[in-house]
């Protein structure tokens, strides 16, 4: 009897991913996500928009306030965080005025 080998495609995650904003890194390898969910109203067939805010594990501190984010579920991290940090799909330039202004105040100072 020759046994078959069943070569399988790597499973991918069934974890829920979001896409959302960055709007505060205050906090230390925790990041707040704002997504917006946009759904259309049941009877006036209007767009609402809502959003909801979601505490995601970024472990390199990497994400910057105004960055555009991809977050996934996970287990619980903490009381409030069950999202980690997947990738940053844009960077906001707002962070990069902030992080140019530092510099030309470092140099100003030496």
């Amino acid at each position: 009897m020759a046994t078959q080998e069943t070569t399988q495609a790597p499973a991918t995650s069934r974890r829920n991913e979001k896409v959302g904003q960055v709007v505060s890194t205050k906090m230390q390898k925790t990041i707040v996500v704002e997504v917006e969910m946009r759904k259309a109203h049941p009877k006036y067939k209007r767009i609402i928009r809502s959003t909801k805010k979601f505490y995601a594990h970024d472990e390199q501190s990497s994400a910057r306030l105004g960055d555009v984010v991809r977050i996934r579920e996970t287990r619980p991290t903490s009381k409030l965080k069950r999202w980690a940090l997947e990738e940053i799909v844009r960077r906001s330039s707002l962070a990069q005025i902030v992080e140019a202004e530092a510099a030309v105040a470092t140099k100003a100072e030496n």
